[in-house]
């Protein structure tokens, strides 16, 4: 049913050039500071880029493969990336193209990450239990290794973000953590904000609706359930008023959570689940300062 497949991973890999060639790819706030080099724990290589200096080139490297690299090794101030998937039933709705969003941009997220030396962890967020799906990824073999453990979550149940994210040890100051979720909730979320807040890490609020719930088509008698709660039961005669109703209450979802992320110094994106993911990285977060 989802799409982290080697196609998906190969269009990854072309995203992270793109980045780098851009002079973006990486992440802002806690970030700016993390330097490469200050240890003797080898990383990673990448290919040499015009300007960078000679004296990392590994030439043991060029005389085997014929290609300048360079020879990267890890910060004792590494960051570490976490994500946190809403696994409930409600981002399977309609067609299941949120869900399927919602891997795709925690598998970039943590591509991106690891190439920027820092390590991932991957969570997924059902009833009040956050559980591990993929975590300590910190270099590229065990992020292939491990990111196709995303395809495994099964969506279902409910979401409560707050009574999941509190009583864990989030870490402290040490990168940012992203929340990723359609936020189409009764429970509060706002507290797990502030927790990963107080604890000096960078949050971004990452709302992802479908195309039917942003622009819905249903019309005449209908009889609708909650995704969450079939005992909730809806039975009206959907006609203008109803839906002018339901867009009014849907922007007003938005932008409290816009304004409350905005009065934390978090930050909060909105996306469609159709909207395509090269935009949004190379374009929306870098103007938004997630990515510098």
């Amino acid at each position: 049913m989802y799409s982290i497949d080697e196609s998906f991973l190969q269009k990854i890999e072309t995203l992270d050039l793109l980045l780098k060639n851009s002079n973006y790819g990486q992440f802002g706030g806690n970030h700016k500071s993390k330097l490469f080099g200050s240890s003797s724990e080898f990383a990673d290589y990448r290919d040499y880029l015009a300007g960078d200096e000679i004296t990392k080139i590994d030439w043991n490297a060029y005389l085997r493969f014929n290609k300048l690299y360079l020879k990267l090794f890890l910060d004792e101030r590494q960051s570490h990336t976490k994500i946190y998937i809403d696994a409930s039933r409600s981002m399977i709705y309609g067609k299941g193209d949120k869900a399927d969003y919602a891997l795709k941009l925690a598998a970039i997220f943590a591509y991106i990450s690891i190439c920027n030396m820092d390590k991932v962890s991957i969570y997924q967020i059902k009833d009040n239990i956050i559980s591990e799906v993929a975590v300590n990824i910190n270099n590229k073999d065990s992020f292939y290794s491990e990111i196709l453990k995303l395809n495994n979550i099964e969506f279902s149940s409910d979401c409560f973000i707050s009574d999941s994210l509190l009583p864990l040890n989030v870490g402290y100051g040490d990168g940012l953590s992203v929340i990723i979720s359609d936020f189409l909730t009764d429970n509060n979320y706002e507290a797990g904000i502030d927790h990963l807040v107080d604890k000096k890490r960078d949050v971004l609020c990452i709302q992802v609706l479908s195309k039917e719930e942003v622009k819905p088509k249903i019309r005449g008698k209908v009889q609708l359930y909650d995704s969450e709660d079939n005992n909730k039961i809806y039975k009206k005669n959907v006609n203008k008023d109803v839906i002018i109703a339901y867009e009014k209450a849907l922007n007003y979802i938005k932008e409290r959570l816009q304004n409350y992320c905005n009065s934390r110094d978090a930050s909060y994106l909105f996306l469609q689940s159709n909207a395509d993911e090269s935009e949004v990285f190379l374009n929306i977060l870098t103007q938004m300062g997630v990515l510098k």
